[in-house]
């Protein structure tokens, strides 16, 4: 599981610098004000071979000390473009996105030290749930796709025209499944959606009787009507990712751990139902 993780992160390395290469608006969304462009351009071998190679070289050969290196290169990225966006007041997406970098690779690294069953008591729980879900929402939703209006496009104000009405509603609707389903992952599993905080049952009641993932679809499609609402594709690349690699890289990690604590009833649970597609 931790080979299509890094299989895909050497892809996206690899992609990006070439949409840097190819592309002159890409180029600028991803400078500091005040460092010349070949500063940038400094880190590209040191880019694609610890990076993209490394994570490359991982896919294939199993080795924590590759996975280190790895999250050692990201870690020395993150604090350089911190340092930077400090220094220069500027340079907001990129330190982002290092950021975003090194949280995957941190996931990647420890996943198997990310599951915890919850010991709280239900309303302690669903204060968490609620803290939880704001600081996503506040990260994900809010302060992620400002960034990338800021950074690729001039920000527009609210406009209620088509795309803003049907941003606005599928966001709604979207955001009414999510906190649904977090409420009974808190009434019926007695813990939270955080994996650091999980629930002691198989959920299997509420939307989860339609769909295996419905928080899931829920945070995508918020993300999804936020491109719309402001008609931005960057934002709808961000959302697409991000769906990409929940699937991929979060969904089998999470399955794994249901498997091994609930056994045949979540297989048969599985079995059952599909991951993104309702069935009643």
């Amino acid at each position: 599981m931790k080979e299509t993780g890094y299989w895909f992160q050497a892809g996206l390395v690899v992609a990006w610098w070439v949409s840097l290469a190819a592309s002159e608006s890409v180029f600028a969304a991803f400078q500091f004000p005040g460092i010349g462009p070949l500063a940038f351009w400094a880190f590209l071998i040191p880019d694609l071979v610890l990076i993209a190679g490394g994570s490359m070289l991982r896919a294939y050969v199993r080795s924590a000390l590759l996975e280190y290196v790895v999250l050692g290169a990201f870690g020395y990225a993150s604090l350089y473009c911190l340092n930077a966006s400090l220094l220069t007041g500027g340079g907001v997406l990129p330190t982002v996105l290092m950021l975003l970098g090194l949280a995957f690779n941190l996931f990647l690294v420890f996943q198997d030290s990310l599951f915890r069953n919850s010991t709280a008591s239900r309303p302690l729980n669903l204060a968490k749930t609620l803290i939880q879900v704001l600081c996503m929402w506040s990260v994900a939703l809010v302060a992620i796709p400002y960034v990338l209006l800021t950074s690729f496009e001039s920000t527009r104000g609210p406009q209620w025209d088509a795309p803003m009405f049907i941003g606005a509603t599928l966001f709604v609707l979207c955001g009414a499944l999510g906190l649904r389903s977090a409420w009974i992952m808190v009434r019926d599993g007695l813990g939270t959606p955080l994996p650091l905080d999980q629930a002691n049952r198989l959920v299997i009641t509420g939307p989860y009787r339609f769909v295996r993932n419905p928080m899931a679809i829920a945070g995508i499609g918020q993300g999804v009507a936020v491109a719309i609402m402001f008609e931005s594709w960057p934002i709808l690349i961000y959302a697409l990712l991000g769906a990409v690699v929940w699937h991929t890289v979060v969904r089998p990690v999470e399955e794994r751990d249901l498997l091994d604590r609930f056994g045949a009833e979540y297989e048969a649970y599985r079995n059952r139902l599909l991951c993104w597609w309702p069935r009643f």
